[in-house]
């Protein structure tokens, strides 16, 4: 069932400035050289716990968003403008605004979520928050698996899920390129890779426009595949 719901992409609309293509989960999960799962502190139910000062992981670093890049609140989300400064630097908070890690019952274990302007721990800012990865070497290739908000077991629920907005950038700041993926409610499966499978992914954001708001797991990364000869 896992394999299922990974294999599962959203379709995908991509934005002007294309270096960047679609990629496909499992051959991101493949290929990778890490696969972040959070699982860095001790199992806690929601809210979790505030993280400020971003996630360190091995290949990497987890914040808000990068130097240079604007931030402002829109309809209870955080939405990021402009491009990053060179080289990229990543930014972490502010206070209660930042990342959270919390046992996520949809993945069964421990995930992350992007505080929004309604801060921790309000059930708000939960998900509506934006997330900057900065890679220590340039990447080909990264995806996650994503949980928006929850379908009703009733099906009572007529919640249209929203989008999530995939934004690749070269390490001195320059736009390779953005998606953004219509999300189901539960479970996904999104990634990007280089249209041209060279390594130029230095920095990643990520922001969305879910109703219920995003939490994220199994971050994945590394290399493409490369045909020789």
């Amino acid at each position: 069932m896992l394999r299922a719901l990974l294999a599962s992409l959203a379709l995908a609309t991509p934005a002007p400035a294309q270096g960047i293509e679609p990629a496909d989960y499992p051959t991101v999960l493949r290929d990778a050289l890490t696969i972040v799962d959070f699982e860095i502190l001790p199992p806690r139910a929601e809210p979790g716990y505030s993280v400020d000062y971003g996630i360190a992981f091995a290949g990497g670093r987890m914040g808000t968003g990068f130097a240079g890049q604007r931030m402002w609140a829109e309809n209870g989300f955080d939405r990021l403008g402009g491009l990053p400064s060179g080289p990229l630097v990543l930014v972490t908070g502010p206070a209660r605004r930042g990342l959270s890690v919390a046992t996520h019952r949809g993945f069964g274990s421990m995930a992350v979520y992007p505080l929004g302007p309604a801060g921790f721990p309000a059930l708000e800012a939960r998900g509506e928050g934006s997330i900057a990865v900065l890679f220590d070497e340039d990447i080909c290739q990264v995806g996650m698996r994503v949980h928006s908000d929850y379908p009703d077991p009733l099906g009572a629920d007529m919640t249209v899920g929203g989008n999530v907005l995939l934004t690749a950038y070269g390490r001195e700041g320059t736009l390779l390129g953005q998606l953004s993926f219509h999300l189901p409610l539960g479970m996904s499966a999104h990634g990007l890779r280089s249209a041209d499978s060279r390594s130029t992914i230095a920095g990643l954001t990520i922001e969305n426009t879910d109703p219920g708001g995003i939490a994220i797991d199994d971050l994945a990364f590394g290399p493409c595949a490369q045909t020789l000869g």
